[in-house]
């Protein structure tokens, strides 16, 4: 017994002394694009540069949008700067996968994740759920539970939505909502009939419902359910449906520069370390064992409806053009 337990500690320790040796082994310049917030950009940065002290990381973060008007820019010069793109939404990650832009980390460990929010080649990888359903103020008289609510008379006029011209969020839950067979696109007829005007992107949603401007609205998750807490008159809804997701992917450039510093910083994100990181900032952690922020509800009780980038991105012109036409954009 005595024996088994001096092996076991002898792994272990070897174990540490592994992980010891490549976190030094991996240092240089890491240079990550970003559309996290800044707050939460920086304390994912500060906790990997805890873990690998001899990587100095440059990150530049702003919106998708303009994140990869950026890096289009510098594929049009031949001069791609990033490492790393950590990011909202997997259909623009789909898009640089079919244009051979990304490189696959093959030893990325994946196994706890659901495989449906993973890219099944390993050119990138979710790291949060960061869901839309319903937001709807508590001075409303109708109280949703399914996104067929908003169709009903007492909705008609009081409803807020992003663009998905505008919001990636948005654009993936219309692509989700349409392709459900019992939501599909007479959904949004039904909104547009109901006098719905998307316009901007889920802050400005927010706004106009806890304000009372608008009563019930599409938004992300997180912003009514953190500032519920804070006593605003909203409450979230996930929709008997199910909810959509966008899952900030998080992506290794064929012409990364630091390969050995980008994949740690990978494999630092779907860590349960990094995963904890994420709900910690309020997040839904992709990570099925992380538990939810306070506000959510277990795990279990959030449904995800299907979801397929690659069909999203094939479809991605067709929908945005049958969304104007629906909305007379």
């Amino acid at each position: 017994m005595h024996s088994i337990k001096r092996i076991a500690l002898a792994t272990a320790a070897a174990i540490a002394l592994s992980s010891q040796a490549f976190a030094e082994d991996v240092s240089g310049k890491l240079v990550v694009y970003t559309s996290q917030p800044n707050t939460d950009a920086q304390e994912t940065v500060d906790a990997f540069k805890a873990k690998y002290p001899n990587v100095e990381v440059d990150w530049i973060r702003d919106g998708t949008t303009k994140v990869m008007a950026k890096l289009r820019a510098e594929f049009e010069a031949g001069a791609p700067q990033p490492d790393v793109l950590l990011i909202a939404d997997t259909v623009t990650m789909e898009g640089l996968k079919t244009e051979g832009r990304l490189m696959a980390h093959e030893g990325a460990d994946v196994s706890a994740y659901d495989p449906a929010i993973m890219d099944a080649d390993k050119h990138y990888f979710s790291t949060k759920l960061i869901t839309t359903g319903i937001v709807y103020n508590t001075a409303a008289e109708m109280k949703p539970t399914s996104y067929k609510d908003l169709l009903k008379p007492e909705a008609k006029g009081k409803i807020a939505m992003p663009s998905p011209l505008t919001s990636g969020a948005a654009t993936i839950h219309m692509a989700t909502l349409t392709g459900n067979p019992d939501l599909g696109w007479e959904l949004y007829e039904g909104l547009a009939e109901q006098g719905a005007i998307p316009e901007g992107g889920n802050g400005g949603t927010y706004k106009a419902v806890a304000g009372g401007e608008k009563l019930y609205g599409f938004v992300v998750d997180f912003l009514p359910i953190r500032s519920k807490q804070d006593g605003a008159p909203v409450e979230f809804v996930f929709p008997v449906e199910g909810v959509s997701a966008v899952t900030e992917p998080v992506a290794i450039l064929n012409t990364a520069r630091n390969v050995p510093a980008a994949k740690a910083f990978v494999d630092f994100l779907l860590s349960e370390e990094g995963q904890q990181l994420a709900a910690s900032q309020g997040y839904l952690a992709a990570h099925p064992d992380i538990a939810p922020p306070e506000g959510f509800p277990a795990r279990e009780e959030i449904k995800l409806m299907p979801f397929d980038p690659a069909k999203a991105l094939a479809e991605d012109e067709a929908n945005k053009n049958r969304f104007l036409e629906t909305f007379g954009g």
